[in-house]
């Protein structure tokens, strides 16, 4: 039976591709991308030369009929968003249900996420985080949930645009300026960079900056979580 597979693509860095995700998109037929133009150059890194199509989010319901038409057909299918793992704040939910509604498998192929990036080198930021995704573009609503989650008291961790960073900041820093955070910028790119500290902390730094650039990826942490505080793991007797 033809097989749809979901394959992560780097965040930045093109030497985070996967050997397994290589050579999916060496043996699948068809290629479903985000951005055609985007993928072409990951395809020409990689000397891979497939039939692109294209399936973004306007589109994404639509393209779902034709993939299964090319299924249906016999034709092996990869999809891959712009970077990262797809459906991760990136389109990918409704070609999968669809696809899995219609009777074909659906086979994840993993690898870079930059929320588990993040996550990754935060340090200690309690016992359970919540995914945001994108907050919101508009002011109200997004200090609502704001609010919302840090109410919740738990690590959170959402994706941020240069052009509104410095702004959700000042949002935290008005609900909470101790709260600790982690920033991530342009994570595996060539001007990576790690930000830690309180939100007042960090909200000073970027706005002493001339300029504000690259994709941002912040977590906050609960409440009393430090850079360097001591903590017990809870294990259960033997």
């Amino acid at each position: 039976m033809s097989t749809l597979y979901i394959v992560a693509t780097p965040i930045g860095n093109l030497s985070d591709m996967t050997y397994r995700a290589v050579e999916v998109l060496m043996n699948v037929d068809i290629i479903a991308c985000e951005d055609t133009r985007h993928t072409q150059n990951l395809l020409n890194h990689y000397k891979i030369s497939k039939r692109l199509i294209a399936t973004h989010a306007h589109n994404e319901e639509h393209s779902a009929k034709g993939i299964i038409n090319l299924l249906e057909e016999g034709n092996d299918v990869a999809f891959v968003s712009d970077a990262g793992t797809p459906g991760i704040s990136d389109p990918g939910s409704r070609l999968v249900e669809s696809v899995r509604s219609s009777g074909f498998d659906v086979v994840p192929i993993p690898g870079a996420s930059a929320f588990t990036a993040l996550v990754s080198v935060a340090g200690y930021i309690g016992r359970s985080v919540h995914f945001e995704g994108f907050l919101s573009p508009k002011s109200g609503r997004r200090k609502k949930r704001l609010e919302e989650l840090l109410e919740r008291d738990e690590s959170f961790v959402f994706y941020e645009s240069p052009f509104r960073v410095v702004r959700v900041l000042e949002e935290l820093s008005a609900l909470d300026p101790s709260r600790r955070v982690v920033v991530g910028r342009e994570m595996t790119k060539k001007f990576e960079e790690f930000l830690t500290g309180s939100v007042e902390e960090v909200l000073g730094i970027l706005k002493g900056r001339q300029a504000v650039k690259g994709e941002f990826t912040l977590l906050v942490a609960p409440k009393g979580v430090g850079a360097s505080d001591d903590y017990d793991q809870e294990t259960e007797e033997p």
